[in-house]
Formats: C-alpha cells, sequence, structure tokens
C-alpha cells in the first residue's frame, strides 16, 4: 500500500451513483470524459486519505461518515506499472444537496449505477472496476 499512485472512488449517494465531467483540456488524461472522485497521493497519505481529501477539494463531500463498502488495488491508469486504489462508498440520500463543484470539472450527474458501465464518454478503466464491483467478482472488503 505504500507506493501507490492514487485512488479513485464510486460514490453511491443512497441507490445513486455520483460522476464527475472532467474539465475538457487537452494537458489532462481523459479530457471531456465521466469520471469519479478522485486524484493523485499527496505525500504520505494512506490511499483513504487521499480520496478523502480529494472528495472534499473536488465536490466538498465529507466521506469520514460514509459507509465503505469496497476496496481494491489496480494498475494505475496513466502508469500500469503502478498501482492505484478503487473504493466503493455509500453516502446518505440527500448527501447531494452538499455538493459543491471546485475549480475542477465541468459538472456532476447521479445515475444508476450499472448506467454508468454503458455511460458514452466515461474512462473505461472505472467503467470495469464498478463492473467488477457490481457483478460481484471483487475481493472481500479489507480493513482500512
Amino acid at each position: 500500500m505504500q507506493d501507490y499512485m492514487g485512488a479513485k472512488g464510486a460514490l453511491l449517494i443512497g441507490d445513486r451513483l455520483l460522476t464527475t465531467l472532467r474539465d475538457d483540456l487537452p494537458t489532462i488524461p481523459f479530457p471531456g470524459f465521466w469520471d469519479f472522485v478522485g486524484g493523485g497521493r499527496e505525500g504520505a497519505e494512506t490511499p483513504r486519505e487521499t480520496l478523502i481529501r480529494e472528495a472534499r477539494e473536488e465536490v466538498a463531500l465529507d466521506l469520514t461518515w460514509a459507509d465503505w463498502l469496497w476496496e481494491s488495488p489496480f494498475p494505475a491508469m496513466i502508469d500500469p506499472a503502478r498501482t492505484s486504489w478503487f473504493f466503493v462508498l455509500r453516502l446518505p440520500p440527500g448527501a447531494e444537496r452538499r455538493i459543491v463543484l471546485a475549480d475542477e470539472g465541468q459538472g456532476w450527474l447521479l445515475l444508476p449505477p450499472r448506467r454508468f458501465l454503458s455511460l458514452p464518454g466515461a474512462v473505461p478503466a472505472l467503467q470495469d472496476r464498478l463492473g467488477i464491483w457490481l457483478d460481484g467478482l471483487g475481493a472481500a472488503p479489507r480493513p482500512g
């Protein structure tokens, strides 16, 4: 867990999935794609700490009160030789009222989780990772 690049989280709000629309800048990976909250590690953060910070920065949500449902390491999207962490969390219905989009991203959308799997313009690796969790193929939740 020490040498990882970053963390992404599929945030369920009630039974709907929060997706964010990435900026449309040619200098970033997956410009203009539908994404999940998360990003790169800073300092000595744990993967959960990275996701908690990124959620606060990107959409002003506090994940410390979320139910952490599942986590798994995967090859990092921009450097498959390194590791990235993927989490699935559930926030209570109504948490979307707290969302405030910061200076990253063009917007956000709540949708049924399975809809993300076929959403045009979604980050393909995140579709795959969410599909693994939805289909029950992932490992049991790990203590964090």
